[in-house]
C-alpha cells in the first residue's frame, strides 16, 4: 500500500482519485486544506512548515507528494518533494512556466507561436501601456491565476482601471511569489520586474483549446488535445470538452509547440496543460498561458471518454514510474466540464442540496455535479473567481455527441434550484 499525499485534496478530487488504475494499492491523504491554499494572504515559509510538521507526524512511509493546483500549491510541491528526496521539478522550470513574463521570454526563444507583450511598470506615477502595442489588450500580474486580476483595456480609461485594480490586489500573491524567487538565480529581465509586476499581452480571438502531457525522464508526451468554449460575448468559460473537435493537422501543431516550449523550460517529471488560441481564417495558433501542473478540470472528461482520469499521470509520476494511460476506453466519446455562472453578485440564499443532484445522477446517465456556490454568502466572497462572473457549480457530463451534451447540460442546470437576493 503506497501513501500519496495530495496537496489540498478535496471531496471531488478524492473520488476520481479512486478512480484511477489499481487505486486499491494506493492511500490518499489530504495535506494542508483547501482553505489553506486558497484563502487569505499567501505565506510560503508558513505553509511548507505546516506541511512538514503534519509530514514528519505520519507513522508510516511517504512514497509520494503530489498536486495539482496552481500557485503556491504548484511551487510547494516542488520545495517538499525536495526536502523529502522524491520525484518532482526543479523549482526553475516551475517557476519559468508560472512567472507570465518570464515564461514569455522562454517561448520567444523555443517557439513562433506567441503574442505581443511588456511589462507595464505600476511603480509610475501613470503607467503606460508598452511601446509598440495598441489596444485592445490583457493586463494581468505576472503571477495569478483562474484568471483572476485580469482585465481586458479597450481603451485608456479602461487601462487606467484595470491597472488601480491589479495595484490593489497585487500583492496578495505576488508577495509570496516574491519570497519564492529569492531562492532562485534569476535572469536579470526578471530580477528587474519581480513577482509583483503586471504584463500586457495583445489581445487574441479564435478557437479556444488546449493540450496535456507529461515529462518523464526528459521525455514530453501530449496525451490530450481539449477546446474551451466561451459563454457568448464573454471571456468566461462555458465548457471544457474532450476530445477537441478541431482538425487534425492543427491538434498535430499544437502537440508540437507544446513539446518544445515544455523542452526549452525544462520541466520534468512532471505533468502540464497549455493553453493556445487557434484562428481558423489564418490557420494559426499562438500560446496563451503554460501550467506547470495537469488541469484537474478535465480529471472526469479522460475518466468518461479513456477509462482513466488524468490524476492517474500525476500519481504515477509522484511515485517514479512512467505514466502509461489508456485511450478511448470509456463508456463515452465525448465528454465536458461545464461552468454554470452568474454575472452579477448576489446572497446565496439556496443552494441544490444532495437530494437534488442524486435524482438528476438518476434522470441522466454520466454526470456529475459539484456546487461551488455557498448557502449564506455573497457571490464575490468565493476564491479564485475570474474577474467577470461568479460559479455556481461545475458539471460534468459524458454524452454520445456533442448535440447530447448540450443537451444533458441543459437538462441540469434546470434541475438545480439555486435562488439569490439580489
Amino acid at each position: 500500500m503506497k501513501n500519496i499525499f495530495v496537496l489540498a485534496l478535496n471531496e471531488g478530487n478524492l473520488r476520481t482519485l479512486h478512480a484511477v488504475p489499481k487505486a486499491e494499492d494506493y492511500r490518499f491523504h489530504q495535506l494542508l486544506a483547501v482553505d489553506d491554499i486558497q484563502f487569505g494572504q499567501v505565506d510560503i515559509g508558513r505553509l511548507f512548515d505546516a506541511a512538514v510538521s503534519q509530514l514528519d507526524e505520519f507513522p508510516g512511509p511517504i512514497d509520494a507528494i503530489v498536486s495539482y493546483w496552481d500557485f503556491p500549491s504548484s511551487v510547494l510541491h516542488v520545495l517538499l518533494c525536495e526536502h523529502y528526496g522524491l520525484p518532482g521539478p526543479s523549482l526553475e522550470s516551475v517557476v519559468k512556466c508560472e512567472h507570465k513574463y518570464w515564461s514569455r521570454l522562454e517561448q520567444r526563444e523555443s517557439i513562433d507561436e506567441y503574442p505581443l507583450f511588456g511589462i507595464v511598470d505600476l511603480r509610475e506615477r501613470r503607467p503606460t501601456p508598452p511601446e509598440g502595442m495598441r489596444y485592445p489588450m490583457w493586463l494581468k500580474p505576472v503571477k495569478s491565476y483562474s484568471s483572476n486580476l485580469a482585465f481586458l483595456a479597450r481603451d485608456e480609461a479602461e487601462f487606467e482601471d484595470a491597472v488601480r485594480r491589479i495595484r490593489a490586489g497585487v500583492g496578495r500573491i505576488g508577495k509570496a511569489f516574491d519570497a519564492v524567487l529569492r531562492l532562485l538565480d534569476l535572469p536579470a529581465a526578471i530580477r528587474e520586474v519581480g513577482g509583483q509586476a503586471c504584463l500586457a499581452e495583445e489581445a487574441l480571438s479564435g478557437e479556444q483549446c488546449a493540450t496535456e502531457g507529461y515529462v518523464h525522464n526528459g521525455d514530453v508526451v501530449v496525451y490530450g488535445v481539449l477546446d474551451s468554449i466561451d459563454y457568448p460575448e464573454s471571456p468566461s468559460f462555458l465548457r471544457h470538452q474532450y476530445p477537441s473537435q478541431l482538425p487534425e493537422a492543427v491538434q498535430q501543431r499544437l502537440r508540437d509547440v507544446s513539446r518544445r516550449v515544455i523542452t526549452r523550460v525544462g520541466l520534468d517529471e512532471s505533468t502540464f496543460s497549455i493553453e493556445f488560441f487557434y484562428d481558423p481564417r489564418s490557420g494559426g495558433v499562438t500560446l496563451l498561458e503554460i501550467n506547470p501542473r495537469h488541469s484537474q478540470s478535465h480529471a472526469e472528461l479522460f475518466e468518461f471518454v479513456d477509462g482513466c482520469p488524468n490524476h492517474y499521470a500525476m500519481v504515477q509520476l509522484g511515485l517514479g514510474r512512467a505514466p502509461e494511460l489508456p485511450s478511448g476506453e470509456g463508456p463515452y466519446d465525448i465528454a465536458a466540464k461545464w461552468y454554470h455562472r452568474r454575472f452579477s453578485d448576489a446572497l446565496v440564499s439556496s443552494v441544490p442540496g444532495p437530494e437534488d443532484i442524486e435524482r438528476l445522477r438518476g434522470e441522466l446517465d454520466g454526470v456529475e455535479v459539484d456546487v461551488i456556490a455557498q448557502e449564506g454568502r455573497w457571490l464575490s466572497e468565493l476564491p479564485s473567481q475570474d474577474s467577470y462572473s461568479y460559479e455556481l457549480a461545475h458539471v460534468f457530463v459524458g454524452a454520445r455527441d456533442e448535440r447530447e451534451l448540450v443537451d444533458k447540460y441543459a437538462r441540469c442546470v434546470e434541475g438545480l434550484p439555486f435562488e439569490f437576493v439580489a
